[in-house]
């Protein structure tokens, strides 16, 4: 199955790459190796239910999740314009889950799964990477959650 027709199958419309926020770009190329800048929970550009405070406070490990997955949408999006077609994704190698944490909470591997659980959806086997969640003070925009992913390009 292409992964045109997974998304669709999955009831996701993948958006236009996000704008950058300052001076960088949402993804970048080397050899076969594609890099997504850190992506915020943004749909139609503003945060998504959940995607805005602190993790443990005003924001459940739930909505947070929820709010992951639709940071691994925005990653999806921007490695897929640079490399011309999601068709041009091969497979997902890495990610880093940023959470904006309250003091005491420590459910980051929760929150990742959102995003984890997305790309191994959308890539099957090929979608299985390895991972850091990282519990942070604050992120961009007061996010909840913020996530960066490496895929591998099809030759």
């Amino acid at each position: 199955m292409s992964i045109r027709a997974k998304l669709a199958e999955l009831g996701v419309a993948l958006p236009d790459a996000p704008k950058p926020l300052a001076a960088y770009v949402p993804a970048v190329r080397v050899g076969n190796l594609i890099y997504s800048s850190g992506q915020l929970p943004l749909l139609n550009g503003a945060l998504v239910s959940g995607g805005k405070g602190k993790v443990g406070l005003s924001v459940t490990k739930e909505e947070a999740k929820a709010a992951a997955r639709q940071c691994a949408i925005n990653a999806l999006a921007a490695m897929a314009a640079c490399v011309g077609d999601v068709e041009n994704i091969e497979r997902i190698v890495k990610l880093t889950v940023f959470v904006a944490s309250e003091s005491g909470f420590s459910e980051q591997p929760f929150v990742a799964n959102g995003a984890s659980e997305f790309f191994q959806e959308v890539f099957g086997e090929n979608g299985r990477h390895a991972r850091s969640a990282v519990g942070v003070a604050e992120l961009p925009m007061s996010a909840s959650v913020e996530v960066e992913a490496i895929g591998v390009a099809k030759p």
